[in-house]
């Protein structure tokens, strides 16, 4: 599976990590010392997140259910909190991979 901008067409992440359930959503990225700038982490249900405990920056998109991105939080560092209201996923991903993919906010995201 990979996540696609569907305005560009290009592929934003080619290696998807899944916070789907309680304990993976808890964990998150705090087990990682970086990510692959292709590799992202989508986390739903949620509207927020937090990067207590994180140990690099990251990027953070938030989705709505129809793959709309609402906000883009970029270069977020350890020790932050952000949040979208109406998001219904978080797709997180190493600082700076949303620009390089050509990646906004209103963009859709699509999930092939």
């Amino acid at each position: 599976m990979v996540l696609r901008n569907a305005r560009t067409g290009g592929v934003v992440a080619d290696t998807l990590l899944p916070a789907f359930d309680s304990a993976s959503r808890r964990t998150g990225l705090l087990k990682h010392d970086s990510l692959d700038a292709r590799t992202a982490m989508v986390i739903a249900p949620t509207n927020a997140v937090h990067t207590f405990f994180m140990r690099f920056p990251i990027d953070i998109a938030f989705v709505a259910r129809d793959g709309r991105i609402l906000k883009i939080a970029a270069n977020v560092r350890p020790w932050r909190i952000a949040a979208a209201w109406g998001g219904y996923a978080v797709v997180e991903m190493a600082a700076g991979s949303f620009e390089r993919s050509r990646t906004a906010a209103a963009d859709t995201l699509v999930l092939e």
